[in-house]
């Protein structure tokens, strides 16, 4: 398949990238970043430089390839409703593109769209929230648009992605551990997040545009819920800081922006996804990954 990735010079898009070109596939990649483009050149993609923001070049561009696997999105979280809604656009864009076909179009979401009972965890058939509770559903109630309007879409939905460099929503709060130099969770820190290795996740991806199943739903989850308070012990072994619990009340001023997710309990199933595409996910779990964390020396 000739495949076109948004986000392909980032860091799961580049593992996607590598792992599609590894297993035969043509991948089409975007790129913003002119320092990147020769790099994405050098795997064998040809690289379309641009953003996300040119909806006609996506347009364009979806056209002309078998499949589109979506990634790219703007991480600056102080404007993430922005962001949110602008994925939406991205998404409608995609899909015409790909209009009066089946060709494939895999989305991005995340784990917590999928609602889920107090304590329990998210499922790939649980009904989703509104854009209006959570921002992120915009994308798939995007996907939800294209897909009324004979498109075929599905959702990889991804839970913190992680290696010893990166690691989902972790790696702004291990930048706000070492400005406060205290590693906080809140409460009795028992909340948990899901997590999967970058490797997992990058052949994740193409097991879903390759099954083209219309409408379907994966999570891309190895770990279905590690506690923020090991998470912090963790890091704080790490970077030699103490760890502390905070109030719920004193969250605000510690996270900052990253207070809403700070004491959210949000484990994931990945169990009808492994189900569904024989995927194993065998990559290092995040707190194997935390305890060999890269520290920046600035």
């Amino acid at each position: 398949m000739r495949i076109f990735v948004t986000g392909a010079t980032g860091f799961i898009g580049s593992a996607v990238t590598q792992d599609l070109l590894a297993n035969g596939h043509q991948v089409v990649g975007l790129s913003r970043s002119p320092a990147k483009t020769g790099k994405l050149a050098a795997t064998g993609a040809e690289v379309v430089e641009g953003t996300i923001e040119d909806s006609d070049l996506l347009t364009a561009t979806a056209a002309r390839v078998d499949g589109v696997i979506h990634l790219a999105f703007n991480h600056d979280f102080s404007r993430f409703v922005q962001n949110c809604e602008d994925d939406r656009r991205v998404i409608r864009a995609l899909g015409a593109g790909l209009a009066g076909s089946d060709r494939p179009l895999v989305i991005t979401s995340g784990t917590p769209i999928a609602q889920a009972a107090p304590g329990e965890p998210s499922r790939e058939d649980n009904p989703i929230v509104r854009s209006d509770r959570h921002p992120r559903a915009a994308s798939e109630e995007a996907g939800l648009e294209v897909a009324a309007a004979g498109g075929n879409v599905s959702v990889v939905r991804l839970p913190q992605v992680h290696d010893p460099e990166r690691q989902g929503l972790i790696s702004p709060a291990i930048g706000i551990y070492r400005e406060k130099g205290i590693c906080a969770y809140v409460g009795n820190g028992g909340n948990r997040w899901p997590a999967a290795h970058v490797s997992d996740v990058a052949p994740l991806y193409r097991l879903v545009v390759e099954k083209a199943e219309p409408g379907a739903k994966y999570h891309a989850v190895a770990e279905e819920g590690i506690s923020l308070r090991a998470i912090a012990e963790a890091i704080g072994g790490r970077l030699n800081l103490p760890v502390e619990s905070i109030i719920p009340e004193d969250a605000p001023a510690f996270f900052g922006w990253l207070a809403g997710f700070a004491g959210y309990d949000m484990p994931a199933s990945s169990a009808q996804t492994r189900r569904k595409l024989g995927w194993k996910p065998a990559g290092p779990g995040l707190i194997d990954d935390l305890n060999r964390l890269v520290v920046p020396t600035t």
